[in-house]
């Protein structure tokens, strides 16, 4: 029987059904491997099923050769190198499409509690500091009407846009090319980041990380937005310059951010988290029982399909190697 490791606990759903056709191991503990322990790890398996902080590289390929397929427990894959995974004849898989709707909903929950000062609000309450209704009270930035940018228009940046109509929002967009479609179907326009950027007041970031995308948002694009303006972030860290956006959050050049992802997780730029004007997750966009356990069934068929069936999943990301 063919041998799978798991590197972390996930949703049972996933797990049955891997142990229907192979010998199953996970990894106990509620924590990440060190890279050490994920190398000393996978020697001798099959298949792999990796979170996005599992480094899956030359390396791996060569510390662990039986391994054909590593099916990675996210819709993002920057902590693969599957270029050289085709080279190496192995298979990776990623999860899109079934966190699409929850990463968008907590997009929004960190606009909305960002905009509306939701934590700070809480924080007094709950010290018991609440002394009736303040007509000056915690004032916050208005959404419905409002200017919407998107970098980004995936599956999950589309679920967010189309989320905006709701609310009669103006919506902008900027990706690598044009969504004719999308523009039909939300009445978006595109343009250039830097014509985009001094007109929205509020900035979703949700396009993939990449080598392009590196500290898409930093000094300069920070600079350009409005002073009333609220950045979310559900996608990679990276794309932000941090250390930058934390100057804008302090000087108050922009209004304020929503943050689940972060440049270095799980640490985060000190002092960030001090200031009241950023609202902040830990990275829980796909937290919701209906997405982690889909997240799990498509993870777990991945592998069955490629070790078992013989077949090649939509969700693989190098086709090639078949």
């Amino acid at each position: 029987m063919k041998k799978v490791y798991v590197t972390r606990p996930i949703m049972e759903a996933g797990i049955n059904l891997l142990k229907e056709h192979f010998e199953v191991t996970v990894q106990p503990e509620e924590r990440d491997l060190t890279d050490e322990e994920f190398l000393s790890t996978i020697k001798g398996y099959d298949g792999v099923l990796t979170m996005l902080t599992n480094k899956v590289d030359e390396n791996t390929f060569k510390t662990a050769p039986s391994v054909k397929v590593f099916a990675n427990y996210a819709v993002g894959f920057n902590n693969i190198d599957v270029d050289t995974a085709s080279d190496y004849g192995v298979a990776i898989t990623n999860t899109p499409n079934a966190l699409t709707m929850a990463t968008a909903e907590l997009a929004w929950a960190l606009l909305f509690a960002a905009s509306r000062h939701i934590i700070p609000s809480d924080k007094l309450t709950r010290a018991g500091k609440f002394t009736g209704w303040d007509p000056l009270g915690f004032l916050g930035q208005p959404i419905s009407g409002k200017k919407l940018g998107i970098i980004g228009v995936g599956r999950i940046g589309s679920a967010f846009a189309r989320m905006a109509k709701g609310f009669n929002m103006e919506i902008h967009y900027n990706s690598p090319s044009r969504k004719k479609d999308f523009e039909k179907e939300t009445g978006a326009i595109y343009e250039d980041l830097y014509e985009m950027l001094p007109k929205v007041d509020f900035l979703a970031i949700h396009c993939p990380y990449n080598l392009s995308t590196h500290h898409l948002i930093g000094e300069k694009e920070l600079a350009l937005m409005k002073p009333n303006a609220i950045l979310i972030n559900t996608a990679r860290g990276a794309i932000i310059d941090e250390a930058e956006l934390y100057k804008a959050l302090k000087q108050k050049s922009i209004y304020g951010a929503g943050l689940d992802v972060y440049e270095n997780e799980p640490e985060i730029y000190p002092g960030l988290t001090n200031l009241d004007n950023v609202v902040t997750s830990s990275h829980i966009g796909s937290g919701t029982y209906d997405s982690r356990e889909a997240m799990s069934l498509l993870a777990a068929k991945s592998i069955v399909d490629i070790l078992i069936n013989n077949k090649i999943p939509e969700n693989c990301l190098n086709k090639e190697v078949f």
